[in-house]
């Protein structure tokens, strides 16, 4: 057996990013960026006013001041002359300030007589002003590559005039249930059957981590059936088994692919659970065969798959860990590295996890309630309440 992060390592070390594409920003949303997003202009373009109220010559406004109103400046529609000496103009909030003008004063502090505004209070320059190029400047980046762009992004772009975006392909993860006893939700269970449930959870988790999914269905335990698998994942630029990796199956796996040109990399982690994980090549694509177990499914594509993802598309493949203290006593580990299914709750300001009591890795009720695996080393001594330890935070 090997350890998880030799597993990680050989795993990711297998793809490299995917090609890009160009997309409208308005489909950009979720997709990682292949290429700096630059701005195309300065953000406001021109110095404007962040109120309603009059454009003014501070200088003409030490103090309490008549001025005449030569003009408006609405949004959208720039006053265009010059402000000159004794002389205002009326501006509205997102107006361009007027030439000669370098502040503003409220509405609230103006009263307006026919072409004459009286200001009550002294003026002083830059107020209520927002300098041109106050958000960002032309050639800013305002979103780096590598980066997974989220709503707020595509505003932010939009503003800075950018239509398109250059972006990685969305890897494509082809995916198999293996199994005579699965059969689908809603459908006619076979004779000691079960329902066949991981894929659900497995091509939600694709989707969310920036991957397409493409369900092949559920094959049945023969080496006929499995050696299909090829021609149904063409195209796809990871091929995912769900089941198929344990030791009767792996021999069948291995047995049904060898002649399409399967090879093995590893088999087996020292990890729990999920401890029987085939990875390899099958041709050119690579292969990744989770344990059947439902747990099992789901925590190994946490761990394996998402970084693999993450590989494809030029982001971070390392699994974050936040710092927690544990909320009951732990017994020593063994020689497998633990992933223990724990609630979250914050307790005077510090984050607590506390493990279910059952840990059995067919129980998806228990993985559905958990907001966190907490991470067990390989040998790790009793761990007491209050210590801290190391949490991977779920969704």
């Amino acid at each position: 057996m090997i350890s998880v992060d030799d597993a990680v390592l050989r795993i990711t070390s297998a793809f490299a990013p995917l090609e890009s594409e160009t997309e409208p920003i308005g489909k950009a949303c979720g997709r990682v960026l292949a290429a700096d997003a630059i701005a195309a202009l300065d953000q406001p373009p021109a110095p404007v006013s962040s109120m309603d109220g009059y454009a003014v010559r501070a200088s003409d406004v030490t103090a309490p001041a008549s001025l005449r109103v030569i003009g408006a400046a609405p949004a959208g529609h720039p006053f265009a002359g010059q402000v000159g000496k004794g002389e205002a103009v009326r501006i509205f909030t997102g107006g361009v300030v007027p030439n000669g003008a370098d502040a503003i004063v409220i509405q609230e502090d103006a009263e307006l007589d026919a072409d004459t505004v009286l200001l009550k209070v002294p003026a002083t320059p830059g107020r209520h002003v927002r300098a041109a190029g106050l958000d960002f400047k032309r050639g800013s980046t305002l979103a780096a590559k590598g980066h997974r762009l989220t709503a707020r992004d595509l505003s932010l772009l939009a503003t800075g005039d950018i239509a398109k975006v250059e972006v990685r392909h969305r890897p494509r993860i082809a995916f198999a249930a293996t199994g005579d006893e699965l059969s689908r939700p809603g459908e006619a269970r076979k004779e000691g059957g079960i329902v066949a449930s991981s894929g659900y959870g497995l091509a939600a988790m694709i989707e969310n981590w920036g991957g397409e999914a493409h369900d092949l269905g559920i094959l049945p335990d023969t080496v006929e059936a499995l050696a299909e698998l090829p021609a149904k994942a063409v195209g796809a630029d990871l091929i995912v088994t769900l089941g198929g990796a344990s030791v009767g199956d792996h021999d069948l796996v291995k047995s049904a692919l060898a002649p399409h040109g399967f090879v093995l990399d590893f088999w087996r982690i020292a990890m729990r659970p999920g401890k029987p994980l085939i990875f390899g090549k099958l041709g050119n694509t690579p292969l990744l065969g989770l344990p059947g177990n439902p747990v099992s499914t789901l925590v190994c594509a946490l761990l394996f798959l998402k970084p693999a993802i993450a590989a494809m598309l030029g982001t971070d493949t390392r699994t974050p860990l936040r710092s927690a203290r544990l909320a009951h006593d732990l017994a020593a580990n063994d020689t497998r590295q633990d992933y223990l299914r724990a609630r979250l709750e914050i307790r005077d300001g510090e984050l607590w996890a506390e493990p279910f009591a059952i840990q059995d890795s067919s129980m998806l009720s228990v993985f559905a309630a958990a907001d966190a695996l907490v991470l067990r080393m390989p040998h790790a001594p009793a761990a007491g309440t209050g210590e801290r330890i190391d949490v991977i935070v779920l969704d």
